[in-house]
């Protein structure tokens, strides 16, 4: 399923919500969390994490993974709490929108 702008930026900070993930982690939980529905492409994954670390919403820091091996783990920022209850908002609002214009009836 094709993302919608913004809808990674939103996934990223709901699925770090519950504690700090790496990259593939990250992309891992939305794939199964999603029943294989999302596939989230590393070329979009990783300027996305870049991006909303620069914005102050999720934090990182090299660590060893479950594999032994150097990663880059991501957390959630307050900031990136604060907007992830923004972004539920926004995102409520746009399912509501849509499923209005799904139901409506032609006027012509």
């Amino acid at each position: 399923m094709e993302m919608l702008q913004g809808m990674l930026d939103m996934l990223v900070l709901r699925t770090l919500l519950f504690g700090p993930l790496h990259g593939y982690g990250i992309a891992k939980v939305i794939r199964t969390t999603s029943n294989d529905a999302l596939e989230i492409e590393f070329g979009s994954l990783y300027p996305a994490l870049k991006r909303l670390e620069l914005k102050g919403w999720i934090s990182s820091k090299w660590e060893t993974s479950e594999r032994n091996r150097r990663a880059k783990f991501y957390r959630l920022t307050p900031a990136g709490r604060r907007q992830l209850i923004e972004e539920r908002s926004k995102w409520a609002q746009f399912v509501e929108a849509v499923g209005r214009v799904m139901v409506a009836r032609g006027t012509g």
